[in-house]
């Protein structure tokens, strides 16, 4: 008699990726649908056709399987089904299938919504609301949920899981294997989401509203820089259509960053968002020039506004001759009183002086219109249109109301002496007039070699000139680097929208950088935003964040440090060294390992080390490309090494790193920044002494 062979599906594992590969295939099914789509009978015209193609093809790349990526990581089995609208996701009217051998409902929850040919939901976006309970649910606070899983992988293929009875007494709360094995899986090519590993303190933030802003001070590690990005993905599933029409942007330090974090919300789904720096907010003029850094400082200082504004409005004279108007045998006079009545109006309104000097013609054409009523005429709108563009309504705009060229004002405030003086009287003193006085005249606009700063001045003066565009939602990460000025460019972008400030109070590397994230939100003009603190790292091992945690008073005293959750401490040395070869000699070391490498060191000592790595034969990239199985080592300098990320990393003279800076403190900040870069392990080699602060 035949034992019958055993049905693969009572294999717990089995039944799982067998939804995974049911998963994919309504992925695939869903994708195919879409490219289907024949719009050639629907469209009214040509433009409409176009925006139709091109959101069906965004709709198509959303809808990607990646196969390294995991469809679903985790699943929640409800004690008792949901409300209706709480297992709806915005647009999608799915419910939830029915946990076997349970009252409630089960969900497997994924990056994105996956349905089959009927509509029933295979995984639920991450982001619904019947998904919270995955990250928030606890022995405590159980949120109903029965059963939290939580599915292991390697590459695409589902290898494990784990299971959590939330209701189960007996069962004893404990940190979960599979979660800490994706939090130090190893780093290599760029950042990835962490939608599966999302902490309950991040997660409050991640689906805070649309409406308030969310400032975020978190020190190495704290996955600050992810949740502001998985943010942005959430209030695009919960506001889609307002920020569809509004906009939303991701502003980084610099384009290597910017390289380094680009995958996170393609990942998601999310293919809509811009991302680029403040210089590239304020690009008005070219950049080619640098400030010395009191000039820097100074050119950044918010006090640099009220120059601009009066600089501007000063070009504004009181009339003091009437407007003659002629149509045909009739001839209407606004009297000198009269003008000077509107233009005191005008001026008192504060509003943009582009956007008054419009309105000037408007307002001396009603006054000739009211005139025109009083002696018997019905003039209409077409008749007021026509007398304000008069010939001699529009020469006595030019002379109270002259055009004003930003980038020309910038200009002459800083190579005209008087002129600047005579604006920043009673702001700046005379040696700050003289700090950022250009030494030489120079000839125009395009002949100005314009530092950053200057870019950043010409921005206020545009937006006082004509308003800002502004968007819905902005992310500013590393914002503790931003002057003054920099932080009101970006608040220009988000007047009618919201922010998500980024940043850590201790790795801030300009002469400039944060003091407070209360001067921060005053200068964005979010002054009612929440500050929110993350202290628990994720990323950098226990022996290295309490190494760098030495200099946290030094460099921003009082500042909560960062306590390391890891499990595993991490390997750290410390080595004395005699030259070059030994650090070449190190990266070989940490090479042997699964993973990436960064080599970082002062930007000074960066050709010496490339050097040295060529002629060894030991291959290495640039700050922002992407690893590869062969070329595994970055070569970082200092000033670029902030928001990125390696497995291991050698730390070349730290001595050196705080050197390379214009004062001490930022030295050490610069450091600090330097020291954390880690996941996995760290080697220090120094030829000369550390500095004291790390005793």
């Amino acid at each position: 008699m035949s034992t019958p062979a055993a049905d693969p599906l009572d294999d717990p594992l089995a039944r799982e990726r067998s939804h995974l590969a049911s998963s994919r295939s309504a992925l695939r099914a869903m994708r195919e649908d879409v490219e289907s789509l024949d719009i050639k009978d629907v469209t009214a015209n040509w433009v409409n056709a176009e925006v139709l193609a091109r959101q069906i093809d965004e709709r198509i790349k959303a809808l990607a399987d990646l196969s390294d990526t995991p469809l679903f990581f985790g699943r929640l089995n409800y004690l008792h089904a949901p409300p209706l609208s709480a297992s709806l996701e915005r647009g999608d009217p799915h419910g939830a299938e029915q946990a076997e051998g349970a009252e409630g409902a089960q969900f497997y929850i994924g990056r994105r919504h996956v349905h089959d040919a009927g509509g029933d939901p295979m995984v639920i976006d991450w982001r619904a609301p019947v998904s919270q309970p995955f990250y928030r649910a606890s022995k405590k606070d159980p949120l109903d949920v029965s059963l939290r899983r939580r599915f292991g992988y390697t590459g695409g293929d589902l290898t494990a899981y784990e299971d959590e009875h939330l209701m189960d007494p007996a069962e004893a709360a404990a940190t979960s294997k599979l979660l800490q094995q994706e939090i130090e899986r190893p780093r290599v090519g760029p950042m990835r989401d962490i939608v599966a590993t999302i902490q309950p303190e991040q997660d409050e933030i991640v689906r805070s509203g649309l409406g308030g802003t969310v400032c975020v001070q978190g020190g190495p590690g704290t996955g600050k820089t992810a949740v502001g990005l998985h943010r942005v993905a959430y209030l695009l599933y919960a506001h889609r259509e307002r920020l569809a029409r509004t906009g939303t942007l991701v502003i980084g330090p610099n384009k290597s960053f910017l390289h380094y974090i680009e995958q996170v919300l393609p990942a998601l789904g999310e293919l809509t968002v811009r991302q680029g720096t403040v210089d590239d907010l304020v690009a008005h003029v070219e950049v080619h020039g640098t400030d010395e850094a009191p000039a820097a400082v100074i050119k950044g200082d918010a006090r640099m506004a009220e120059i601009l504004r009066r600089a501007i409005y000063a070009h504004v004279t009181l009339p003091t001759e009437p407007v003659m108007v002629v149509r045909g045998s009739r001839r209407w006079r606004v009297p000198a009183y009269e003008l000077e009545g509107i233009v005191r109006e005008l001026l008192d309104r504060d509003i943009r002086y582009g956007a008054a000097r419009e309105a000037l013609p408007q307002r001396i054409s009603h006054a000739v219109l009211v005139q025109m009523e009083r002696s018997g005429e019905a003039p209409d709108d077409r008749v007021q249109d026509a007398v304000a563009r008069n010939a001699a309504v529009k020469a006595a705009v030019k002379a109270v109301w002259p055009p004003v060229e930003p980038a020309k004002l910038v200009l002459r405030l800083l190579t005209d002496a008087d002129f600047l003086a005579e604006h920043a009287d009673g702001i700046l003193d005379e040696d700050e007039q003289k700090t950022i006085l250009w030494a030489k005249a120079v000839r125009s606009v395009k002949a100005a070699k314009w530092s950053a700063a200057d870019a950043v001045l010409i921005d206020e003066a545009t937006d006082l000139v004509q308003r800002t565009h502004s968007l819905g939602h902005v992310v500013l990460d590393e914002a503790q680097d931003l002057s003054p000025m920099q932080y009101r460019a970006v608040g220009r972008r988000c007047t009618t929208g919201s922010a998500t400030v980024l940043g850590d109070l201790a790795q801030g590397t300009t002469p400039w950088a944060t003091r407070s994230w209360d001067e921060a939100l005053a200068h964005l003009g979010k002054s009612e935003g929440v500050i929110e603190e993350l202290t628990a790292g994720f990323r950098v091992p226990t022996d290295v964040i309490t190494y760098a945690s030495r200099l946290l008073p030094h460099i921003a005293p009082g500042l909560t440090p960062v306590a390391s959750v890891r499990e595993n401490p991490g390997f750290f040395d410390l080595r004395s060294i005699s030259g070059t070869a030994e650090v070449v000699a190190a990266c070989e070391e940490l090479l042997r390992n699964e993973g990436s490498t960064g080599l970082i060191a002062a930007d000074t000592r960066i050709p010496e080390l490339a050097a040295a790595l060529t002629a060894a034969g030991i291959g290495f990239i640039d700050p922002g490309e992407e690893t590869t199985v062969d070329t595994r080592l970055t070569l970082v300098p200092a000033s670029l090494a902030k928001g990125l990320e390696y497995d291991y990393v050698v730390l070349d003279e730290p001595q050196a790193v705080v050197d390379g800076e214009p004062d001490e403190r930022t030295g050490l900040r610069r450091l600090y920044v330097a020291l954390t870069r880690a996941v996995s392990g760290l080697i220090v080699t120094h030829t000369a002494p550390l500095p004291p602060q790390l005793a």
